[in-house]
């Protein structure tokens, strides 16, 4: 395996050992925050929603923030294939042009142009994303308290840095200063543990949908929040990946479909945004124990174009260069079938000796 690895906890390591590894095996799949990173691993999402996953008869709980949360809700779509080809053309392709004396586009903008984009990707079919026989869908967002309640130009900034010390001095006090909300599709109950963090669950429906969605990918000082989203606590609610970058939690699976497959772009499990920098929380907990990882080999990143994923510098590295980045977007995204192919691979022949230690 060249461009694939994969990372499995103790349980999940047992159980593919004693029983390999079968469809009906899958409980959950988590989708990270990372923005552009995410694009690397559509080709697996179009694998596994459109081929390997799709004769399954049992529900499946689809967890994302941020553009994992765009990811999840392309997969409950009657129709993900083409779907997932759609989101990647037109994240790729998207272009915000910058005001003269300003450095980026207002955080206005950019909220404007990505509801617009999620009005021609589930317009009229935000149904297909709720009723999904077997997929239930769950959306992560970080809602505001103090001074994040509301969005300003002082007050956001502030509140954000005492945030970030809060969570310095021990990840529970990042409760201070945001709640996590879910909104999820069908039952209520939440497929992992809330004892970390403030957490509240809210139904998922056609008149909160969009918002919410918009909520979980709202990176704070590049989109605006949302407020006022129907049915859920008020406040300004932000990315998702604030309170859960990569989704490190604590899983609860049924025993029939005990494990968490997770398409990844790193190996590494982070908390939270707040966490990127404090590399005593990347490390794998006993929350990870039925965790199945899969990420591309750090050797084969490096031939990609920038010797790096796609990520949010590029937008700065590119300027108005809009075909240089969607050059190098492209052949990264293109390359990403290397990845598919190797797990197809491993899925018809499993090696036990490849898989790593999470």
């Amino acid at each position: 395996m060249q461009a694939l690895r994969l990372y499995a906890g103790p349980a999940a390591l047992r159980h593919i050992r004693a029983n390999g590894l079968k469809p009906s095996d899958i409980g959950a799949i988590p989708a990270a925050a990372g923005g552009p990173k995410g694009l690397i691993l559509l080709g697996l999402d179009r694998f596994l929603f459109g081929q390997w996953l799709a004769p399954t008869t049992h529900r499946i709980e689809l967890i994302g923030a941020s553009i994992g949360a765009w990811r999840m809700a392309t997969a409950c779509l009657a129709d993900p294939v083409p779907a997932f080809r759609r989101l990647e053309h037109d994240y790729i392709h998207q272009h915000y042009e910058v005001p003269p004396g300003r450095s980026r586009p207002p955080a206005r903008q950019v909220s404007e142009s990505f509801r617009a984009s999620l009005d021609l990707l589930y317009g009229g079919r935000i149904d297909q994303v709720l009723t999904h026989p077997r997929w239930r869908l769950h959306i992560v967002t970080s809602r505001g308290k103090g001074l994040l309640s509301r969005d300003g130009a002082v007050r956001t900034p502030v509140g954000y840095a005492a945030a970030y010390m809060a969570n310095l001095a021990g990840r529970r006090n990042l409760g201070r200063w945001l709640d996590r909300v879910v909104f999820s599709s069908g039952t209520p109950e939440l497929p992992f543990a809330t004892h970390d963090l403030p957490t509240a669950s809210v139904g998922l429906n056609g008149d909160n949908f969009m918002q919410a969605l918009q909520a979980s990918c709202s990176i704070p000082f590049v989109l605006e929040p949302v407020a006022g989203i129907p049915g859920a606590p008020s406040g300004a609610y932000w990315d998702g990946g604030i309170t859960d970058y990569h989704l490190h939690l604590h899983y609860q699976l049924p025993p029939t479909s005990p494990i968490v497959l997770y398409p990844h772009f790193q190996q590494s499990v982070i908390p939270g945004w707040l966490d990127k920098a404090l590399k005593r929380r990347h490390g794998s907990t006993a929350a990870l124990d039925s965790m199945l990882v899969l990420a591309p080999a750090p050797e084969w990143v490096q031939r990609l174009p920038g010797g790096k994923l796609p990520d949010r510098t590029d937008f700065t590295r590119y300027g108005p260069d809009l075909a240089g980045r969607v050059a190098a977007w492209t052949a990264a995204t293109a390359a990403s079938e290397q990845l598919v192919d190797e797990w197809q691979a491993w899925l018809a022949r499993p090696d036990l000796s490849v898989v790593r230690p999470l």
